[in-house]
């Protein structure tokens, strides 16, 4: 048990851990594994907080109830262990700035939040175009060898190379 410990666990266990989560996950919910609709679920429950019930006349939140449930409670999971394991790791560390963004952009905090929140935007539009997040498509649909998902999935990795390039190298040598 002594890896809980480690910084950094191997990739290869982590994939066993996260496959067997999924089955487990598939036998115990007749679920897939996925966050991001827990955001949209979110986004309605803090738009009910302002106009109440008119939330729930909208036919996306008929579809998709803005309430807590699975999926919300395994993103609520995700922040709680990742910040388990930082802490016992020795890893926990504050960050406004990563090394490698202050190294291309400098350490302007307000440049940092802003391309922060542009690539939220982008990626809950993303998400929500193609029907599921990384880890629904990626892990779940990928697993259950879905076509679609494999297509997702493969356009993830083409796009999040093309993204980090294009900010790191096209944007980033022009400021």
């Amino acid at each position: 048990m002594g890896f809980i410990t480690e910084l950094r666990w191997s990739p290869y266990l982590v994939g066993m851990g996260i496959g067997i989560l999924s089955w487990f996950t598939f036998l115990i919910s007749k679920k897939a594994i996925g966050c991001s609709t827990a955001f949209a679920r979110t986004s309605g429950m803090i738009e009910k907080l302002f106009r109440g019930t008119k939330v729930e006349k909208k036919l996306y939140y008929q579809n998709i109830k803005p309430v807590v449930e699975w999926q919300w409670m395994l993103v609520v999971g995700v922040v709680i262990g990742s910040f388990i394991s930082s802490i016992l790791s020795g890893g926990f560390d504050w960050q406004m700035i990563p090394p490698v963004w202050a190294e291309t952009f400098g350490s302007n905090p307000y440049l940092r939040i802003a391309f922060a929140v542009i690539g939220g935007i982008f990626l809950g539009f993303g998400a929500r175009w193609a029907g599921g997040c990384t880890s629904g498509h990626g892990i779940s649909g990928t697993m259950q060898l879905a076509v679609s998902s494999w297509i997702a999935a493969i356009c993830f990795f083409i796009g999040g190379i093309a993204t980090a390039y294009l900010i790191y190298n096209i944007i980033g040598g022009a400021l």
